[in-house]
């Protein structure tokens, strides 16, 4: 089978399943995804609520919503329901009264570290309208409310404005940036066509980037988030690498060698482009120099190679490659030397994906006739199966904090996103509308 044959089938279906958390058969060491969790146990927080102070009767609910998933999908909280206590949530207003000091004393006899709360407003004048909100924290560390926020906006940034709060307590508590403004892009299915989309990476407002009518495939983010890379297929023989810019829509092609140019990932710092080419004969890789447009290529071989990803200090690649038979992922620095094999187990593995912390490296690997997520270790001593199930699993990718993956999922029959814990726990579907979605790409951080 050649290359482009093994790659198409299950990349060309970008297909998914759900899964639990298993422990493949290995002579490699099991081991719990220790890397993977924070460093340091779950902190203990409740959301007293968010007030309305003037407007529609659900803006503080729908705030209050989006802010409690944000809360619980970031893995660094203990999303803890107040009520359940027997401590009744009421307006806190700036959490200095006696009331809102009585309920911080009850919540911190439950263990409770942090409490947040807030109010919101929605103001209309004429055919404009304004949304204001403010979040304070309270921490039972230091026994003192130690932040607030204000956002003001369109209705139409209201989700922005919880997501925002969000990451600004994943900053507070952590000093990494939080997830929840980040970005997926996608293939989305539209009348035949596949266009690059993007969404919210809690799967909301969804909006198309492309629309040609034809085949945008393998999308990749810029490490500034302001671009994507992508195969673009000006005909059934004729594919391109071509660019675009999300605030403009700007767009030209980078990559228009002869023949099949696919799977181009973007090096961290931007200055490079990894990608597959079959223009001299063979699928290699290359390496694309993004300021000065020079090329080099990467790989020499007669199998195929492709599906470069880089790792998160730039100095290595992961790629596929069927030297040794059938696809299996290999490593490789970034001039192309030191080419090490790096999956032993199966038949299949295919489309790695280097984790943000450089600990991990996510793939898809067939077992017992399933095409699955798995992650292994660079060293490779460490392996583990991450989705079981019913269906087929493809083209995982990272969040910036390493704590989760997307990938897709024909697990309910049609091809769809799929959000899950890196540890293979709380598996969230993304998407619902169209008849196809696949190939998701989580954005760097905001």
């Amino acid at each position: 089978m050649t290359q482009v044959k093994w790659i198409s089938s299950v990349a060309g279906g970008l297909l998914l399943a759900a899964g639990a958390f298993g422990i493949l058969e290995s002579g490699a060491a099991d081991v719990f995804l220790e890397a993977t969790r924070p460093d340091f146990q779950k902190i203990s927080l409740a959301v007293a609520g968010i007030q309305n102070a003037g407007g529609a009767e659900w803006l503080g609910s729908r705030i209050e919503e989006v802010l409690k998933k944000d809360v619980k999908r970031s893995l660094v909280f203990d999303l803890v329901d107040l009520p359940s206590l027997g401590i009744k949530a009421h307006d806190l207003g700036t959490g200095m009264e006696s009331g809102a000091k009585a309920v911080f004393k009850q919540a911190a006899g439950n263990g409770v570290s942090v409490v947040v709360w807030g109010k919101a407003s929605l103001k209309e004048s004429g055919k404009e309208a304004d949304v204001n909100m403010e979040g304070l924290v309270y921490d039972s560390g230091s026994d003192e409310v130690i932040g607030g926020k204000r956002y003001a906006g369109a209705p139409s940034v209201l989700r922005l404005m919880a997501h925002r709060f969000a990451d600004e307590l994943v900053f507070r508590y952590t000093g990494e940036p939080g997830i929840a403004r980040t970005k997926i892009a996608y293939v989305a299915e539209h009348e035949g066509a596949r266009e690059i989309a993007v969404m919210d990476y809690d799967g909301h407002d969804a909006r198309r980037v492309t629309a040609d009518g034809f085949l945008n495939l393998m999308p990749r983010w810029s490490p500034d988030r302001r671009f994507l890379v992508f195969t673009a297929y000006r005909s059934r023989n004729t594919q391109d690498i071509d660019m675009i810019e999300l605030a403009t829509g700007k767009r030209w092609t980078v990559v228009s060698l002869g023949g099949l140019n696919i799977t181009p990932a973007l090096s961290p710092d931007g200055n490079f482009l990894a990608f597959a080419s079959s223009y001299e004969g063979n699928s290699e890789l290359y390496l694309l120099d993004t300021r000065t447009k020079a090329l080099q290529r990467l790989t020499v071989h007669p199998s195929g190679d492709l599906s470069p990803s880089w790792s998160p200090n730039g100095r290595e690649l992961t790629f596929v490659s069927d030297r040794g038979g059938g696809p299996q992922v290999f490593l490789m620095s970034a001039d192309g030397s030191n080419v090490r094999r790096l999956t032993f187990e199966g038949d299949y593995n295919a489309a790695p994906v280097w984790s943000p912390r450089g600990n991990w490296i996510a793939y898809v690997c067939r077992i017992h006739k399933e095409y699955k997520l798995c992650v292994i270790s660079p060293d490779g001593q460490k392996r583990m199966q991450l989705t079981t199930g019913l269906g087929v699993d493809d083209s995982p990718s990272w969040s910036p904090d390493g704590r989760h993956l997307v990938f897709s999922s024909t697990v309910e029959g049609k091809s769809h996103i799929y959000m899950i814990d890196a540890d293979g726990k709380n598996l969230e579907r993304l998407t619902f509308e169209g008849t196809r979605n696949s190939a998701p790409s989580w954005s760097p951080a905001s």
